[in-house]
């Protein structure tokens, strides 16, 4: 039974004061707070089993590599994907590039379309940009509805007989609305469109079936859920990573090599993991899964919604706050208070010690869409409570800060 005051036992970092305050976290999409169970097994790899992977004859090796083994398995569980599909990577940044540069710039040529959106996070913009550049194919944007979503009939209304990749975010950071990604994955593999999704805001809150949902490529990081930075995956179907040219090489990722330059390959995944893998990071984010599949994601993803209706209804009645993603999906808000610059509001939560976002979130092609230079944006987790969304309400109704914070 999902019970939100046990669960945040587990989470050491909510001892911690900020400003002298009850530390009130709400910048999840950012990052996420560890568990013990994540501290615990990441130290465990330092403390008790340091050694490299797939380098020695001897039991810390072993152990590790068992380990390494075990991880990619629960990760290709956890999203209902082969074993094989799975690439260790440093997140979902990484992820991107590896398909940018291993897959886009050896399939592409010129004049051929890379569909993207306004709403996309540097991650899943600037990779195509520079291989647009690289080889001469064309960027195009898929035009957004008014309220600012991704719909099906705009995704066919830009797909063109050039079309080769679709690059979205399942959620974008900002406004958060989940997109119709089966109707689009349909319709594109109609098209011989591949289709390429950040995960980065899906794959923590929501069950994810990639089989279901048809995708080619999907990226995500540990550290948005849970788990520790520095380590994320990329899943690719397992015909397109055996076409896929490596990004990085080096030790661990070839099978031989000899002084007349012939070079053999390993299979995926580890064709992709070029050098020593983030060996702590892959111990955390296996105690990371675990933990969200203790919880059960089905239950993350209820009780999230609650917390995100709970703060709206709340929020709508302060006048003096305006809201741009009212009714996405996601545990995202994104909103200003009137005549106040969200970076100084921000700065006067952190006084009541609340954290949230503030700023254009590696999302800035979204100034034009929403005309605002900068927004303040609350993000939930499946440890943040209504009593908490109480503390944030009462701080956003407050003005006497402010009044002070411009007199100086």
């Amino acid at each position: 039974m999902f019970n939100v005051n046990e669960i945040r036992k587990k989470f050491p970092m909510f001892k911690v004061k900020m400003q002298g305050k009850r530390l009130v976290f709400f910048d999840n999409a950012a990052t996420t707070f560890k568990p013990i169970t994540v501290i615990n097994n990441i130290n465990k790899y330092y403390v008790l089993q340091t050694s490299n992977s797939q380098r020695g004859d001897y039991d810390l090796c072993y152990n590790v590599d068992k380990t390494i083994l075990e991880t990619r398995g629960l990760v290709a569980k956890f999203i209902n994907a082969k074993t094989e599909e799975i690439i260790f990577t440093s997140g979902t940044t990484m992820s991107i590039n590896l398909v940018a540069f291993g897959y886009g710039m050896y399939f592409l040529k010129s004049g051929d379309e890379i569909l993207l959106t306004e709403a996309e996070h540097a991650s899943n913009v600037l990779p195509w940009f520079n291989i647009a550049k690289i080889t001469g194919a064309k960027i195009k944007f898929i035009p957004l509805t008014k309220d600012g979503r991704l719909t099906i009939k705009n995704v066919k209304k830009t797909v063109s007989k050039n079309t080769k990749i679709i690059a979205i975010a399942l959620v974008t950071n900002v406004l958060g609305f989940y997109v119709p990604i089966k109707e689009i994955t349909l319709f594109a593999h109609s098209k011989n469109i591949i289709v390429i999704g950040d995960g980065a805001q899906y794959v923590p809150h929501k069950r994810t079936n990639v089989l279901d949902l048809d995708i080619d490529f999907l990226s995500f990081s540990a550290h948005k859920m849970c788990g520790p930075t520095g380590i994320g995956i990329l899943y690719g179907k397992k015909m397109l990573l055996e076409k896929m040219n490596p990004f990085l090489t080096g030790g661990g990722m070839n099978d031989s090599f000899d002084i007349k330059k012939n070079v053999v390959y390993l299979d995926p995944p580890e064709k992709f993991e070029a050098g020593t893998l983030n060996i702590a990071g892959i111990f955390g984010l296996k105690a990371a899964i675990e933990f969200l599949m203790k919880i059960g994601m089905k239950n993350i993803e209820e009780y999230e919604k609650k917390l995100r209706c709970y703060a709206i209804n709340k929020m709508k009645k302060n006048k003096n706050i305006v809201i741009y993603n009212m009714g996405a999906e996601a545990p995202i808000i994104t909103f200003n208070k009137k005549n106040v610059f969200a970076q100084d509001e921000a700065t006067f939560l952190n006084s009541r010690g609340i954290a949230v976002r503030s700023g254009k979130h590696c999302a800035k092609m979204l100034d034009a869409f929403l005309k605002v230079a900068a927004t303040l944006r609350v993000s939930f987790c499946f440890y943040n409570t209504t009593e908490e969304i109480d503390i944030l309400i009462d701080a956003l109704k407050e003005d006497n800060f402010l009044d002070v914070y411009y007199s100086k």
